[in-house]
């Protein structure tokens, strides 16, 4: 029945319509500037026009979705960090204090906070949006992540609280998680949807030393030999090496598409999210931004499966949608060059001749 729900989701996603490239690049390129001159600014502008089907869109209300759980691989030691840090970092964001929440609050962007997989008791926490599937994960090297059931489950959460925010007027979302242990689940993922080894898709996560690297290697080449996850069915991928909030945050994305607003992808756990959103459903692509470049070596190789380079490049890796923020102010820049700037002819400038 729920994967019944999640095909119809996918089917209903529709390709971009680039009607209106012709109408948008004629504005860009009748600016009082040289043409092209504003480089990736326009482009921001383009794609956003052409994301939401408006020649003229309103002014950008921005929200972060940070969906949090835990993971059942922690109990092999892959996280500088103990397991417990999930839930008090959930905590933190509901207090203001973490880095996504200065940064949001920089660009003008609300916190959503999610529990989709806490192993914390948070059932009378206020502020916080409930949305558990289970307690966290099971530990994948030993055993599925989750029942198919379970990652189903997660993914329509995901669309679910996409859809609430996007009825209450958010016209751009960004991607954020937290889950200690997640880059591990996100290299699986990475490894088997993309086609390369756990050694090229595997970086060091919160900064563990070169023992517990070699070990987080070895335990995602067991979790794929135990598994054996599929390449062509991202569902067992996804429930047999993934992660709940790598799940919601592939549902939030499907369910923006579907309503055609643009998202902002953060770093290497929310692209492994975009990874199985556009192996679930190919127009993807079309409909995201990648915000930036993390420092996870994962992360270039799902760029290139998502056929995108980032926005920024500023050697982060702390996630929680921190990189997907800040790149929401340069497509906000993007449009409002767009919409506010004059053309020649508001401005009575001579336009030039571009072939001097």
């Amino acid at each position: 029945m729920h994967e019944k729900l999640l095909d119809e989701l996918v089917s209903s996603i529709q390709p971009v319509d680039r009607s209106l490239e012709k109408t948008v690049l004629s504005r860009l390129d009748n600016l009082t500037k040289p043409k092209g001159s504003l480089g990736r600014l326009e482009e921001f502008a383009l794609r956003y026009c052409l994301i939401t089907g408006k020649s003229y869109p309103g002014d950008l209300e921005k929200a972060v979705l940070v969906f949090a759980g835990d993971h059942g691989i922690t109990e092999e030691g892959v996280s500088a960090f103990p397991r417990d840090v999930t839930y008090q970092m959930v905590k933190n964001f509901l207090d203001g204090g973490a880095g996504i929440n200065v940064l949001a609050r920089h660009v003008g962007a609300d916190v959503n906070v999610i529990d989709i997989g806490v192993d914390h008791d948070l059932s009378g926490v206020d502020g916080l949006l409930h949305k558990k599937v289970a307690r966290g994960t099971k530990n994948m090297a030993r055993g599925p992540a989750m029942t198919r059931e379970e990652a189903v489950m997660a993914i329509l959460y995901g669309a679910e609280v996409a859809e609430e925010v996007i009825t209450q007027g958010k016209n751009i979302l960004a991607t954020g998680e937290m889950g200690i242990g997640n880059t591990t689940p996100a290299s699986a993922i990475t490894a088997v949807i993309c086609n390369r080894s756990p050694m090229e898709v595997t970086g060091r996560g919160t900064g563990i030393d070169r023992e517990a690297f070699e070990k987080k290697i070895k335990l995602i080449e067991r979790a794929l030999e135990v598994n054996r996850p599929r390449r062509d069915d991202p569902l067992d991928c996804l429930s047999k090496v993934g992660g709940l909030e790598i799940a919601g945050i592939c549902g939030m994305i499907l369910k923006a598409c579907q309503k055609k607003v643009p998202v902002v992808v953060d770093g290497f756990i929310s692209g492994a999210g975009a990874v199985v959103a556009q192996a679930l459903s190919p127009l993807v692509s079309d409909h995201i931004f990648c915000g930036h470049s993390s420092v996870e070596k994962g992360h270039k190789v799902q760029m290139e499966y998502l056929g995108h380079k980032p926005i920024l490049d500023l050697n982060m890796r702390l996630g929680e949608g921190t990189g997907a923020v800040l790149a929401m102010g340069l497509i906000e820049a993007g449009l409002k060059i767009y919409k506010e700037m004059a053309t020649f002819d508001q401005a009575a400038v001579s336009p030039g001749n571009e072939a001097i």
